[in-house]
């Protein structure tokens, strides 16, 4: 498809090219010129001069001859140049040095596929006699100057592939005689101007890969000799105008990409029968295809893949016999398969996949022997297909996955050498791999799991030079793993878990260096695990689980240094864990259950490893448990159940925040058990058959407190005083009157006390910070000179947000409550309920509170200064939310539902936030770890509490706060949500939501794309966290349900969060939002 657009284009440029260049005669003049007498040569010497060195050795003819001779120059019959042709020549420099007046004859100006950079001087527009302009693949910058719109004889203009910025004027209908026009690929906003329409001889307009929204203007029907038009890659919105049929002698139309374009598409367009490319990919698209798609007789490609369009596919795409690629993937059409695709017999490339397609492959696809790529993945398909794609044997792409096909797959379907890619994952496949497969050199990646192939696995496969990635899981293959795999250059993934395998682990595997994932679990594989492994730098999850493997874990493992998953449980293996394992850097997941591993837990686990997931259950590990694993502070499953551990659990367990899983039954542990909820909230399986732990669990012992033992001793002391009791009697009776006198002038003194107390908590206040408080009072004032607006970086309704650097380089955020309306007194409820909620708490999550003040000049809180800023302030700056990527994305969220799951569930009484949103989650300067601050409206929550004002920030607040007024966890709950799709999405979700709710377009916001819909400034997520965001996407969500009651407890969301495990798979693109509610 990109090729015929490219010479489309060329063949257009070059046509003007070729018009404008009729009036221009070269003629050789007199040699004897004087080249100082000449103004152009003069010009273009002088330009020369400008550009660099090597530009200058290029042009090594330009010296002092008639310019008529030089390089890229062309002259009339007048010996005036009329060209200026350096398309390609490589030079370097700027135009600003270039005197255009100088050129009173000149045609063409074409510096195509250069590196000239800087802007487009605005003395262009002297060049009144210019016909065509190409500056295009070059590195200009900023705005197209206005004279540039007066050239009133341009026919081309071509400026693709910039890096221009600003909008389309309207004054471009000046342009009159303009032909051809190429603004792709620059930085381009604003809207397509109206104006546009009354360039009545366009024939190419292609405004590609730009920042255009708005609509489609109407006036684009007037350009009725247009041939060509492409607005693919911008953010238009609205419908395609039905005008747009009426440009008759349109023969490629390219609008794809533009995933806020909805709406059917424009019935006038199945009737412009000089089309030959229509591609409207990548929009949002509903409505069915017509039975009138047959009057697109010359069509030759058709993408309408990744939109919203719906019922069956006609049997008139039949009578489209110039038909090379036709593309209808992920949408929404049901039916079968009409028969008449096989009259298609040009057909090169057919996309179905991810639509609810039923039925059988029609025999008639047999009839496209063309046919090179095939994808009908995702579908409700079944029946058998070994015949039908039998007949060619051309393939290079054939995707089948998630369908309910049945029989032998194609045993030919290789035997031409091209096939590249096999997908047939996930569907009913019986008997053995097709024999082609075997030499099929040209393979880069097959997937077969999940099916119920068999066959001898060291002899159904050969050697692949190109194969990336392959996977043969759950099926029935046995016979052992053969050596030839590592022979496969460039293979990542080899998965063959879940079959019937035998044998030992090649040593060879090793062979396989930029091996990323080996999964051979639930086989029966016996031997020692190869040493060699080590060697493979580039593998990222091991996982060989559930086999027979026996030895010693090998210490080379340790050498992984980006393995990230790491499982070998339920095997055989013996001896201790290779401390270099426990030390691997990436490792977040770690399995070694049900083995026969000894010896003692390592002590080598550090505070900031990334592990994640520990389990160690099911062997035969002794001693006592390491308080180092008690500091890895993202841990969040831990499972030492089933061993030999003694001794108590280290308190340095009580400050995991992240830990949300626990299992150490069936061990001879003892003691209290640690103040952490991950334990506390243990059911008494998880903590069962131990020596003496005791805690408030049910099915534990409470732990002995030193009131019993006291109450023994008390006897003796009762026996003693009571001997004494008759000499004190007389004692007490006078030492009674004396304090009956006494008590009535104490309590007049706590009165006065109570009320200067309070006084003076409103007057000034100091907090305990370690310091001699008015010290660090005076010291911000100066290091702030007097709460100077130059260290000013927040403001807020309540407070501004100062950055304060100490003498001693310590930095420090200071918010400052503003005055009331009188100037005298500041917010101090709000002070009272930050201090309050911040002295409560404690967690990594949270904000930490260093210090606080009130004073008659000034109140404010000091906390920990966090270098990345507020969440709003990263998600809006471009270059920040670019690097702000999608693991990143996920902690950020993990943290902030820790800090509200303990907020909610770990403090007594519960805390309510009230105003989570963007702007009150800080983050750490590599934008990963995030904060909750600004608890200035947060509640304690008791009984019956409710409130008259609303407090937070609007476009986060439960929608039920606003009738009852009254606030739960449920209202933090929902503003999560909210907050949720903002990371996701790059902006806040309020249109989404509204979307959503409203009856008349939740159809159309259901059916959307997640990967359309999530922020796409930062790469497009890995597959390593695809699942993750996903997840987050599904819960946020859940938590935006009208129905309070029907969100989940923040307990819920984090160790949701916390396992990572979403219902739905991990496919991006064919996740829609209506999959997530």
């Amino acid at each position: 498809m990109v090729s015929i657009k490219i010479l489309s284009q060329l063949a257009c440029f070059c046509q003007i090219l070729y018009l404008a260049s009729t009036a221009t005669s070269v003629t050789i003049v007199d040699e004897t010129v004087d080249v100082a007498e000449n103004s152009e040569a003069n010009a273009l010497l002088k330009w020369k001069q400008s550009l660099d060195t090597t530009s200058q050795d290029i042009l090594s003819t330009w010296k002092v001859v008639t310019p008529c001779k030089w390089e890229g120059i062309h002259c009339n019959n007048s010996n005036s140049i009329s060209t200026i042709d350096l398309a390609n020549y490589g030079l370097i420099g700027t135009l600003h040095t270039l005197n255009f007046s100088a050129f009173p004859n000149l045609l063409i100006l074409n510096i195509y596929n250069n590196s000239f950079y800087g802007t487009i001087p605005p003395q262009i527009g002297n060049m009144s006699t210019l016909n065509v302009l190409n500056l295009s693949t070059n590195y200009f910058n900023g705005s197209i100057p206005q004279q540039v719109w007066t050239l009133r004889s341009l026919q081309g203009l071509d400026l693709f592939q910039c890096e221009l910025s600003g909008e389309i004027p309207n004054s471009i209908a000046n342009l009159s005689n303009l032909s051809y026009l190429d603004l792709g690929f620059n930085s381009f906003s604003g809207h397509i101007p109206s104006e546009i329409g009354k360039l009545h001889k366009l024939e190419y307009l292609a405004i590609t890969n730009n920042q255009i929204f708005g609509s489609i203007p109407q006036e684009i029907g007037m350009l009725t000799n247009l041939g060509f038009m492409d607005l693919s890659e911008n953010s238009l919105s609205g419908t395609i105008p039905e005008t747009i049929g009426n440009m008759s002698n349109l023969s490629q139309l390219y609008i794809s990409n533009n995933s806020h374009l909805h709406g059917p598409i424009p019935s006038s367009l199945w009737n412009m029968s000089k089309l030959t490319v229509l591609n409207l990919y990548g929009n949002n698209h509903s409505g069915s295809i017509p039975a009138s798609i047959e009057n697109l007789a010359n069509l030759d490609e058709l993408g309408l893949d990744y939109n919203q369009l719906s019922g069956p596919i006609p049997s008139t795409i039949g009578k489209l016999t110039k038909l090379t690629y036709l593309l209808l993937s992920f949408n929404n059409f049901s039916g079968s398969i009409p028969p008449s695709i096989g009259n298609l017999i040009n057909l090169e490339m057919l996309g179905l996949e991810s639509n609810n397609l039923s039925g059988t492959i029609p025999a008639t696809i047999g009839n496209l022997k063309r046919l090179t790529y095939l994808a009908l993945s995702v579908n409700k398909l079944n029946g058998s297909i070994s015949q039908i794609l039998n007949n060619n044997n051309k393939w290079y792409f054939v995707l089948l996955a998630e369908n309910d096909f049945t029989g032998h797959l194609p045993p030919q379907i290789c035997s031409a050498g091209s096939l590249s890619s096999l997908s047939a994952h996930h569907n009913r496949f019986t008997g053995p791999v097709p024999i082609s497969l075997k030499n099929c050199a040209s393979l880069s990646r097959l997937r077969l799991e999940g099916n119920q192939l068999e066959g001898d696995i060291s002899q159904d496969f050969g050697v692949y030079p190109n194969l990336e990635y392959i996977d043969l899981s759950d099926n029935k293959f046995y016979g052992q793993i053969s050596p030839n795999w590592g022979k496969c250059p460039d293979l990542d993934t080899l998965k063959i878990s879940n079959n019937n395998i035998s044998g030992g682990i090649p040593v060879e595997l090793a062979e396989a260096t930029k091996l990323g994932k080996l999964h051979l679990s639930s086989n029966h594989l016996k031997g020692n695990i190869p040493k060699e492994l080590g060697n493979t730098k580039s593998l990222i999850e091991l996982k060989i689980s559930h086999n027979h493997l026996s030895g010693d874990i090998p210490k080379e493992i340790g050498s992984l240094q980006i393995l990230e998953q790491l499982d070998l449980g339920d095997n055989q293996l013996s001896g201790t864990i290779p401390v270099e394992v426990v030390e691997l850097p990436k490792l977040r997941n770690l399995t070694l259950s049900n083995n026969k591993i000894n010896g003692n837990i390592p002590l080598e686990f550090r505070q900031l490893q990334p592990l994640e997931y520990l389990d160690l259950s099911g062997n035969l590990l002794t001693g006592t448990i390491p308080r180092q694993l008690g500091a890895v502070i993202k841990l969040n499953c831990l499972n030492l159940s089933r061993n030999n551990l003694s001794g108590s659990i280290p308190s340095s367990f009580d400050g995991m925040s992240n830990l949300v899983s626990v299992n150490i039954s069936y061990n001879r542990l003892e003691g209290p058990l640690p103040k952490n909820r991950a334990f506390l909230r243990s059911s008494i399986e998880s903590l069962k058959n131990n020596t003496g732990l005791c805690g408030n669990v049910t099915g534990l012992m409470l732990c002995p407190t030193n009131r019993n033992e006291k109450k023994r001793k008390g006897v003796v002391l009762i026996l003693i005083l009571m001997l004494g009791a008759l000499a004190l009697v007389l004692c007490g009776v006078g030492v009674s009157m004396y304090i009956l006198c006494r008590k009535a002038r104490k309590k007049e003194a706590e009165a006065k006390r109570k009320e200067a107390s309070e006084n003076a908590l409103s007057e000034e206040v100091f907090s305990v910070w370690s310091r001699d408080g008015k010290i660090m009072f005076e010291t911000i004032i100066e290091a702030t000179n007097n709460f100077n607006d130059k260290y000013l970086i927040g403001v807020g309704g309540q407070a501004n947000v100062y950055r304060v650097e100490f003498p001693s380089g310590e930095v420090y955020a200071v918010k400052k409550l503003h005055l009331e309306a009188d100037g005298e007194k500041p917010n101090f409820k709000a002070f009272e309920n930050e201090i309050q909620a911040l002295t409560e708490i404690r967690h990594r999550n949270i904000v930490k509170l260093c210090g606080f003040c009130s004073h008659p000049r000034f109140t404010f809180l000091v906390y920990k200064f966090m270098e990345g800023g507020s969440l709003d302030q990263m998600l809006s700056n471009e270059k920040k939310a670019f690097a702000f990527d999608w693991e990143k994305r996920v902690n950020v969220v993990k943290g902030v539902a820790n800090a509200l799951s303990y907020m909610h569930h770990d403090c007594s009484p519960p805390i309510i936030h009230r105003d989570i949103s963007s702007k009150n989650v800080l983050l750490d300067s590599q934008y990963e770890e995030a904060r909750v601050t600004d608890f200035g409206t947060a509640k304690i929550l008791k009984p019956g509490c409710s409130w008259t004002t609303f407090e937070g920030t609007l476009g986060y607040a439960a929608p039920e706060f606003a009738q009852t007024m009254e606030v739960t966890e449920k209202c933090d709950v929902f503003s999560f949500g909210v907050l949720c799709l903002e990371i996701i999405m790059g902006k806040h979700p309020g249109d989404l939501i509204s979307s959503l709710l409203s009856s008349s377009s939740a159809a159309i916001t259901h059916n959307l794309l997640l990967v359309d819909v999530i922020d796409q400034r930062p790469s497009h997520p890995h597959e390593s966290v695809v699942g993750d965001v996903i997840l987050v996407s599904n819960l946020a969500f859940s938590c935006l349900s009208e129905n309070p009651s029907s969100r989940p407890t923040m307990d819920q969301v984090s160790k949701t969060l916390m396992m990572g495990k979403s219902s739905l798979p991990a496919e991006l693109p064919m996740i829609r939002l209506g999959q997530l509610l």
